[in-house]
């Protein structure tokens, strides 16, 4: 299965999850999705272990959770604020003073261990997204039994991948206009 990439980083997330395929129930495949996600996200040194996922997939269900409250105009449930407010504690964010090349440059750093970091770049991500005015314009796919959301650059856009759903959706409507009875 081929996961969609390059929505906003908590969109990313939610779309591990596709029609028939959950990259968070291997690994492989979350190790996959993290490769893919280098420039936006620092990957933990070693693959996650099974607890690993299923703390991910817990904050996954989170961040899905108040995206949908916020995208049909709801209050979000507070156990997905709690979550995702516990998960940026997790590991905090401070600034690294670096002397590099002969002039002081600042970094960051995160304190926690890796699962704790991922988890808390995955929760300030979900927060980047949810205060983004632009929340309010994430759709779903219209493509069938797909569940993928995204945040559409031109408001005409109807699917998560033209080359896909798109596709998908042309070719149904070719195959009933000419099949024969």
């Amino acid at each position: 299965m081929e996961l969609l990439i390059g929505e906003p980083l908590a969109l990313d997330l939610v779309n591990t999850r596709a029609r028939d395929f959950d990259a968070l129930d291997a690994p492989g495949d979350f190790q996959t999705w993290l490769a893919r996600q280098t420039d936006r996200l620092t990957a933990p040194s070693a693959p996650l272990t099974a607890a690993g996922l299923a703390a991910v997939r817990r904050l996954r269900g989170h961040v899905e959770s108040a995206l949908n409250a916020v995208r049909e105009g709801a209050s979000p449930p507070d156990a997905a604020v709690a979550a995702l407010n516990e998960a940026a504690r997790g590991a905090p964010p401070y600034r690294v003073l670096e002397w590099r090349d002969g002039t002081f440059r600042t970094g960051m750093g995160r304190d926690g261990d890796d699962l704790a970091r991922l988890l808390a770049q995955l929760a300030e991500a979900a927060a980047d997204l949810l205060t983004d005015p632009a929340v309010g314009r994430i759709r779903g796919c219209e493509g069938p039994q797909c569940r993928m959301l995204f945040l559409p650059a031109h408001p005409r856009r109807r699917w998560c991948s033209p080359e896909l759903c798109g596709n998908r959706v042309r070719v149904a409507r070719y195959y009933q206009r000419h099949k024969t009875t």
